[in-house]
Order: structure tokens, then sequence, then C-alpha cells
């Protein structure tokens, strides 16, 4: 693979409210300067909802020499919020690419499930019902979601473009019929689970022949035992409160550090066999789901796709003055990297 990327979460904004609620750019420096120098990665996919936390990541990534990945994630917007947001996020992008920074620009992520304006339903939760809730129509409900999608992004593309003189792309899930003579690179959320294991490989072997240069964002799995076979799902396990933040899981789980590496591990195996271009493991931290040892239902870290394990108390031993510490899947991460 030519770039080999992690997700970088700057924090999720959803109603106002910021999922990461410290955004110390020094702490963020060291974290990238680590992506870069321990992880070997070459790329970083900087993910979030508020774009002045994402320049100021992406010029600190820059300085380090990683090619970005400057990817606003917009939660349970109107097209038009997000046409401002991508608008603004373009200016800034370009700001850093100026720079003489290698910048990709993500003009979004899961847009039809994360927003509104494409699929019937208030939340999620909602999409997802009304979107699977009847399988004898639902061609005809993914036809025109994606029809109403292709239309906003062929918008969004030229809000982009106006701004931002650099390569650009959009993160889908695998049912969205993007029209990728928009954009210059193909981007697939593109996840595992024990449903399409035995024609995964193929499946990517059929993206890659399509011609475009492949980029594969938000895989990866949580860390309790069996995650890698519900993998899309894998966080599921979590109950939240009546504001949307997460509180307990909704039972006990083992905890499967070595599951986490290996599912890493098999799928960048493929992507690098089936000449992926790009692969962005899905993260590298998740502030707001701690480690918790000593209470299995408020353990949030066995539902995180994180490779290191959030401390709500302290600092960690690995990494002085760092407030995680490294699970199994960062070292199989580095040692592939490396390789």
């Amino acid at each position: 693979m030519r770039a080999k990327g992690i997700a970088y979460d700057t924090g999720f904004v959803r109603g106002g409210e910021n999922s990461r609620e410290n955004f110390d750019l020094d702490l963020v420096k060291r974290e990238l300067a680590i992506i870069r120098d321990d992880l070997h990665c070459n790329a970083v996919h900087l993910v979030g909802g508020d774009p002045e936390r994402l320049e100021r990541a992406a010029h600190l990534a820059a300085e380090l020499g990683l090619e970005v990945w400057f990817s606003p994630y917009p939660l349970e917007l109107t097209p038009e919020e997000m046409l401002a947001l991508f608008a603004d996020s373009a200016r800034r992008a370009e700001r850093v690419r100026r720079t003489g920074a290698e910048v990709v620009l993500v003009t979004g992520v899961e847009l039809s499930l994360m927003d509104h304006g494409f699929l019937a339903g208030d939340d999620i939760a909602e999409r997802l019902e009304r979107l699977f809730g009847r399988p004898e129509s639902l061609g005809e409900r993914v036809a025109e979601a994606s029809a109403r999608l292709n239309d906003f992004l062929e918008e969004a593309v030229a809000t982009v473009r106006e701004r931002f003189l650099g390569k650009i792309t959009y993160a889908c899930i695998p049912f969205e019929r993007v029209d990728w003579t928009l954009f210059d690179i193909m981007s697939v959320e593109l996840i595992r689970s024990a449903e399409v294991a035995d024609r995964f490989q193929e499946g990517v072997r059929a993206l890659v022949a399509q011609g475009k240069p492949l980029a594969i964002t938000g895989f990866g799995t949580a860390t309790w035992r069996g995650a890698g076979e519900l993998a899309p799902r894998s966080m599921e396990i979590v109950e939240h409160d009546e504001t949307g933040r997460p509180v307990r899981l909704n039972g006990e789980y083992d905890r499967d550090e070595a599951g986490q590496a290996e599912y890493l591990r098999e799928l960048l195996e493929i992507f690098d066999a089936e000449g992926v271009d790009a692969a962005f493991v899905y993260l590298f931290a998740l502030s707001n789901y701690p480690h918790r040892p000593g209470d299995p239902r408020r353990d949030l870290d066995l539902a995180s796709l994180g490779i290191v394990k959030v401390l709500e108390n302290g600092d960690g031993e690995t990494y002085p003055g760092m407030p995680w510490e490294p699970k199994a899947a960062f070292a199989a991460l580095a040692e592939y990297y490396r390789g």
C-alpha cells in the first residue's frame, strides 16, 4: 500500500456538544508524532466535526511530514448545514495544502445514514430500521437514497473545488451507489463481519479493478471476544443516556485484545494483496470510551475500536505523560506497517 494510515479523532459534534472535551495541541502533536514514528504511518485521517480543530491538527500532521486526509464528519446535519461545513473545511484544507503538504479532502462519511436528507428517519437508528425493516422494498429505498446522495455530492464537490485545489474523495458505505467520476479517489468504509467473510477479499478485488485509486477507511473492530464476527456492529453493546453519551455496556464481555489485533492484521494483508492504494485503521483513540479496569459493565474500552485504551485518571506507563496505554493492536499495527 502506498498510504499506511490510521484515523485520528479530533472530536465528533452532535447537537453542539463535542465528544472530545480535551483538545490540547501539545498532546495532539505528540500523539501524531507517535503515529508517525512508532506506528510507522505515513498518512493520517483526521476526523471530526469542528473545522478549526481539524485545521490545527492538519498543520501539526503536515509539519511531521504526514499525508493529511482532512475529514469533516457531519452528524445529524441538513444538506444546507453540510455544505456550509464543507465550504469552511475546504478553505482550511487549502491553507494546509499551500504549506507544501499532501492533503486529501474527504467530503463526508456515510452521509445517507449519519445525516438528514437521504433516508427517512429522525436519527440513525430510525433510518436503519426504515431502510432494512422491509426487505422486499430494500432495493427501491437504496436506489432513492443513492440518487439523492449523488445529487448532493455533485453540489458538495462543486462547492469544495471552488476553494480547495487538492484531491477530494468521499467515504462511502458499500450500499451507497456513488458516482465516482466526481472524485479523484474511491474511499469505502469496508468492514469484514462473519456474514461477508467468505467473499470479503473478492469484494476488495472488484473495487480495485474499477481502476481509480482505492482507499479503505473506517475498518476496525472492538476489543471484546467475538467482536470481529459483528465488526460493523461491534460498538452496539453500549447503553447511552438521554443525551446520547455512552454510560455502560449492556452485559459483561471478555477482553480480547489479541482478537482485535489479529482482525486488523488479516484485513491489512488482504488490502495489500489486492492492491489497495491507502488504508486507514479506525482508529487511534476514542476519548469518550475510557478503560475502567475492575468494572466490566462500565469498561467502555471493550466497545472501543481504538488501538489504545484511554485512561480516566492518570497517565500510562508505556508513554509517560500520555493518558492512555497501547493495546495489542497497537503493536500489531506497528509491526505490520514497519514491515
